[in-house]
């Protein structure tokens, strides 16, 4: 019974993910920016608590309603093909069960916040759950990502300081481009599988231009956060970091020159380090500038 019950938890834990953390951390990365921008470097400790908790459940939440939606496509997708729903490891009513189970628990943690924030996370929630769905009838599914995970920017500054502020925005405006970017990569991998099946990419639209629009959402990405410093008057440390940020993403131009799969596949992953980096220059500004 026990070694029963483990083997389902241990499917449970491959359905969401937690064998692959770089999908939590690209969420985590620019809601530990709104936080420490909307608590001048230092948030209410409940607050910074209920987000990371609340970036893990909604994250491996993302990751089940996706394996749902897609699992009649990953069948034919050789990344795919072996994870637990469409394997038969696990049943479809399981996989929904554990979606609605995690999204409770996240509603549960924000119930503590307040209202304004309450209603912030229907909006998230409903936009996380029909993203995976998008792939079908539009090409630009990254930027229906893009929106879901900058939605947690827009939650964190309500929390913190209920309101919506311009520099918000502009970390919201941040958050969707750098996803775009990335996630093109991430479709980039995927590119012939999905061009057989017939979804839907950012990859496939922008076809041969794809380095350069990913470039393209590279430099709105540096800008953005660049007009943000400048709003807020930061201190030369973190204009300093987007320098290094944006060396890393010249880096990643680098990676997918030849547009291997593997290459594309990496490139998105590193993706998590130019997180960190404009991480620790909105830190480095509040505590060593």
């Amino acid at each position: 019974m026990k070694s029963k019950l483990w083997q389902k938890m241990q499917l449970y834990g491959e359905l969401i993910r937690i064998e692959k953390p770089v999908g939590i951390y690209l969420l985590l990365w620019p809601t530990l920016w709104a936080l420490a921008v909307a608590g001048e470097g230092a948030p209410d400790l409940k607050v910074l608590l209920i987000f990371v908790a609340g970036v893990f459940l909604m994250r491996s939440a993302g990751c089940a309603i996706n394996d749902f939606a897609d699992r009649h496509i990953d069948l034919h997708v050789a990344r795919t093909r072996d994870r637990p729903l469409t394997s038969g490891r696990i049943g479809e009513k399981e996989v929904l069960m554990v979606f609605a189970v995690l999204c409770s628990l996240a509603f549960l943690l924000v119930l503590s916040l307040n209202r304004f924030t309450i209603w912030l996370s229907i909006g998230g929630v409903l936009i996380a759950a029909s993203y995976p769905f998008m792939k079908r009838y539009h090409y630009l599914p990254q930027v229906h990502l893009g929106a879901a995970f900058g939605w947690s920017v827009l939650m964190a500054f309500a929390a913190q300081t209920e309101s919506l502020p311009r520099q918000a925005w502009l970390l919201y405006v941040a958050t969707l481009v750098w996803a775009v970017a990335y996630d093109t990569m991430y479709s980039m991998a995927d590119r012939e599988d999905d061009l057989k099946i017939g979804v839907k990419s950012t990859a496939i639209l922008f076809g041969e231009f794809d380095r350069a629009m990913i470039g393209l959402f590279q430099i709105l990405f540096i800008l953005t956060l660049w007009l943000m410093g400048r709003e807020l008057a930061f201190s030369g440390i973190y204009f300093y970091s987007l320098a290094v940020a944006a060396v890393f993403l010249i880096y990643e131009q680098l990676m997918i020159m030849w547009r291997e799969p593997e290459d594309c596949f990496l490139a998105f992953q590193h993706n998590h380090w130019v997180g960190a980096i404009v991480f620790g220059g909105i830190i480095g500004h509040y505590y060593l500038a």
